[in-house]
This record gives C-alpha cells, structure tokens and sequence, in this order.
C-alpha cells in the first residue's frame, strides 16, 4: 500500500453509538450466514456458474441485501456505499451470477475519510484475502476505526499518509478465519482497476499474533524481556497502539525514499529476495523513525520541559516500536508461513543474523540474550545499508541491481548450497531476459539456521494458532 493522494478530510461526527453491538443484532447474524452460504456455490472468480444452484444463490443475496437494508442506520458515514452494495448484488443476481463486478459500490466505500477512533463499518464484497482464501467469496466484516489522538497528531504533521486505515476485526465471516490482517481495495472483484484511496490494516489482529508469539518464543530461548516489552505482551490496546504507529510509517514508507522507481507495489515478476529487502526496508525506517521520535521527546524532558499528555504517549509508542520491530520479525517472520520464496521470512532471517554477527544478539548455552544500548546502532546501520543499495540502483540496470540486492543478502545470510545465484550465473542467463534471473532463484534460496530449524519445530503449534486470531484471545 502506498500514499499517492491528498489529505482526505475526517468525518465531520463523532463515532456512532448505534453501532456498538451490531455484532449480536440478528441482521447482522443473517447476513454473515447467507455469505459463507454463497462460498459452496461460487467458483474462484466469484461467479455461480451452475444454474442448479441459481435459485438458493438468490434468495441468500435477497437475505444479505435485506440486513445490509436494516444495518444501514447504524452507519450514516457509509449511506452511499451501502446504498451501492444493495445495487451491485442486486444486478450480480439479475445478470444470472456471472463473474461478480462490484465497482460502484467499492468507489462509494471510502473509510479513510472517517479516520476517528471507533467509529465502525460494515464491509461486504466479493473478494479474496491475503494470506488466506484465493477464491473472490462473498465475504462480510464488521471493522472499528483504531485512530489514537497520537496517531492522528503524527499522521497531520510529520508521518502524513492520506491512505491509512487503521482497523479491528469486531466479527467476519469464513475468509478472515485465517492469517489475513489487510483490507484492501484490489482484492475485490470489479470490471475495471480504479485509483485505490485507501488501505487497511488490522492491527488487533498483528497485535495479538505478536503479544502470543513472542511470549513463547521469549520463554523457549530463555530471553529476558525489557520491562516495556513484557508490558506490552500483557496490555492488548497499548499493543495495538503500538503497531498502529509501526504500519502507518511503515506503509507510507514504501513511495519515499531514492527507489529503483515503484520497487514494489507495481505487479512485477522480480526474485523474491527483492520484496524480502523492501519490505524489511519500511519496517527499518519505522524503527529508525521511531528511534528520532524517542530520542528528541526525551531530550525535551530530559531537558526539562512538560510533554503534553499525547506527546508523552507518543514517547511511549517510540520505544514500543522498537522492540516490536525486533521481535516480529525475528521471532514470527522468520518462522512463519512456508519456504516457498517467502520473503517476509528471508527479512526476518536476515534481522536476525545481521544483529547476530554484530555482537549485539547472543545465543549462548542455550539462552538468547540482547544488547539493547547496541540494537539502535545496528538496526539502523541495517537500514542505511538498503538505503544505499536503493541509492545506487538508481544509475544501475535492473540485473544489476538484483545481483547487487543478492549480494547484499549473502554477506549475511549463507544461501543454499545448490544455488546457481551463489556459483555465478551462467552467460546465457546473464545475457538473457529477465525471467531467466528469476527462474535461477531456489524456493527457499536462503535456508533456515540450525537456530531457526529448532526454533521452528518447537514454535509451529504455536504459530499455526495464530490463525484467525481476535484481540481477545492472545
């Protein structure tokens, strides 16, 4: 997600009481029911190609257009989207359930007009979920706006990201019982591509995945948490509050900086290791952000002055972030998700060794330690590293620039002994197109450490827990 829009104006009213417990009304409860109903009959473009099933498909969309009708009320921020949905299903199901195009509505919903904190939304669309189904179903979820008075004080001056959502899953129907913590326009079904507005970001969901993945990842390797951290593990809105700070520099991160022009939102075919050092890339900046904004408040009070009260919070979530950063990454990412090119593992992977060899993190008779003092300097010397190979692959052709970004990783990260990247390209791949770089590239190119083989086994009941996982259950 990227910020490429002005400022768009909050709503001008407060969040709405009315909507507080929609989650237990009986429309709600209906409507949930006949869209994972829908999920049977459709096939993966979202259409309901058999006539057999035309007659059930139509009386759960009259069922879904009805609760849409009688929820309305409760979300006037969103009359005209809601107003569209009724429309767009309505027309999918007159047309006879061919591939679902659900435009209109989708222009309509625009919730980063209404970033205020708990105000809530109804989001129903035809649609696939990252990291999870890869089927357009019918899905519905009830979402509430997360947007601190810090937030939106960082977000209006120096942090300003126009197209950021911050959210909380209330209740969702079957395709967010998985690892999806997004909500993104692009992955709802429709004629045409518009120019996306927003993004959103379930930060209850990160939060909770965090706060119970590196509770036992600190108990298994025996480390001995920062007062604040081991806070935050125990605290779910002060661990929401945090990754909400995190994504929102994070996300606006990925269209700043001297790119290799749009290094990664444009749909390209690159080696995965690419969007591996782009991706750790935004969470670095987010610490390093992080590690200005701790050190100027502090010198502030340091120095004598009062913080105001959402500077102090402020301060709070600066150092919170951090560790965030650090322990995500090496303790989820890393171990997380399969090897199949799995690029959010390869950066935590390389987190992890870079502080390793670093002297900054030990592991030693069995137990993990950290410098803390020393974590800033490096992580940061980590960052300015892929700054600088961003820098460079400015007057660099595209091959150059992905055998560059390759031996950036391997200086670090020992790459599997069969690969054809680590030996040296033969000629004809050299010379020839770009897929053939590509196609050069191992599944798992860089494998798991034996720290990480061991972690990983002892870790996997956990992560797969994870799994669906709402604020309340960490």
């Amino acid at each position: 997600m990227s910020t490429l829009s002005s400022p768009a104006p909050l709503t001008p009213f407060a969040p709405a009481e009315i909507s507080a417990s929609v989650e237990t009304s009986p429309a709600w409860l209906r409507l949930r029911a006949a869209a994972e109903a829908l999920h049977p009959l459709q096939v993966t473009d979202g259409s309901i190609p058999d006539a057999a099933d035309h007659p059930a498909a139509r009386a759960h969309v009259a069922a879904i257009v009805a609760a849409i009708t009688e929820l309305a009320p409760a979300f006037p921020h969103d009359a005209s989207y809601l107003t569209a949905l009724t429309r767009d299903f309505e027309r999918w199901a007159g047309d006879g359930f061919g591939v679902p195009d659900f435009l209109d509505s989708l222009v309509e919903f625009q919730p980063q007009r209404h970033r205020v904190n708990g105000i809530r939304h109804l989001v129903v669309f035809p649609m696939y979920t990252q990291n999870g189904s890869r089927q357009r179903h019918v899905e519905a979820v009830l979402v509430e706006a997360i947007w601190p008075e810090f937030i939106a004080e960082l977000e209006s001056t120096d942090y300003g990201n126009a197209l950021f959502v911050s959210l909380r899953l209330i209740d969702f129907t079957a395709g967010y019982d998985t690892n999806s913590a997004v909500l993104f326009p692009e992955t709802v079904a429709m004629r045409e591509i518009p120019t996306f507005t927003w993004g959103g970001i379930f930060q209850d969901r990160e939060a909770a995945r965090y706060r119970r993945v590196v509770r036992a990842a600190a108990e298994i390797t025996k480390l001995d948490l920062p007062a604040d951290a081991a806070r935050m593990l125990d605290d779910p809105a002060l661990a929401e509050r945090t990754f909400v700070m995190w994504d929102l520099i994070h996300d606006r991160t990925h269209m700043r900086g001297d790119l290799p022009f749009d290094p990664f939102m444009i749909k390209q075919r690159m080696p995965y290791f690419l969007y591996a050092l782009e991706e750790l890339r935004c969470d670095l900046t987010a610490f390093r952000e992080s590690v200005r904004i701790h050190a100027r408040l502090q010198g502030r009070r340091d120095g004598g002055e009062t913080l105001s009260a959402t500077e102090d919070e402020t301060l709070e979530h600066a150092q919170l972030v951090q560790y965030a950063v650090v322990f995500d990454r090496i303790f989820r990412f890393a171990i997380t998700g399969s090897r199949m090119r799995n690029y959010d593992g390869l950066g935590g992977q390389l987190l992890f060794a870079w502080l390793h060899q670093r002297g900054v993190l030990h592991w030693t008779d069995t137990a993990l330690t950290i410098d803390w003092d020393a974590v800033p300097a490096a992580v940061v010397a980590l960052a300015d590293r892929i700054d600088e190979l961003y820098w460079a692959s400015i007057d660099r052709p595209k091959p150059v620039h992905w055998l560059a970004a390759y031996d950036l990783i391997r200086e670090t990260l020992p790459p599997h002994p069969a690969s054809r990247w680590n030996r040296g390209l033969p000629d004809d791949v050299l010379a020839g197109p770009l897929s053939g770089y590509t196609d050069a590239v191992l599944d798992d190119e860089f494998p798991l450490s034996m720290f990480y083989e061991a972690l990983e086994k002892k870790m996997r009941p956990v992560i797969a827990s994870t799994s669906g996982i709402r604020a309340t259950d960490a």
